[in-house]
């Protein structure tokens, strides 16, 4: 088998980046991942939003992300096209570091917009959703983009089959 075929360099594989931020809008869940006080790597399924460029998230902060953040911004976002409107196999990863606010400017147009993500019709449940998510001691969480690691498995799937003859 050649070289070719263990795709030591995924770069040709890499989503364009129209192709990533469609996965950005069409996705409403990623995997949140920030390092703990002893090092280790910790990660949930949240529910986000993308706007303006920038990973809106949101939690308590008695949540142990909050002081972990608070004590290291660093942290990554992972979006998968699993379960979306989007071709299978694709990923984006953005590697970022996260501010948090508790500002009210930022709630306003933030709870909407999550609530629409997560309830996409329009009703009593989108709004007691946001309702629930205005709770007193809630941060959000703007993680912004420091560096980027996309791919089409699809892509590269089909392209390993062309190179071995099959389909």
């Amino acid at each position: 088998m050649s070289d070719e075929i263990y795709y030591e360099d995924l770069k040709p594989f890499a989503l364009s980046s129209a192709d990533a931020e469609a996965l950005l809008l069409a996705q409403s869940e990623c995997t949140f991942c920030w390092g703990t006080k002893d090092g280790s790597p910790m990660g949930v399924i949240m529910g986000y939003v993308w706007h303006e460029g920038r990973v809106w998230l949101t939690a308590t902060s008695q949540r142990k992300r909050v002081p972990a953040l608070r004590r290291d911004p660093r942290c990554v976002v992972v979006v998968t096209s699993v379960g979306s409107n989007q071709p299978p196999g694709r990923t984006v990863t953005i590697k970022g570091e996260c501010r948090l606010h508790d500002d009210e400017e930022t709630k306003a147009w933030f709870y909407p917009a999550l609530a629409e993500r997560v309830v996409p019709v329009a009703g009593a449940m989108r709004d007691a959703f946001r309702q629930h998510l205005d709770s007193p001691l809630r941060l959000v969480f703007e993680v912004e983009p420091k560096l980027w690691v996309t791919c089409d498995a699809a892509r590269m799937m089909g392209d390993s089959f062309k190179k071995l003859g099959v389909g």
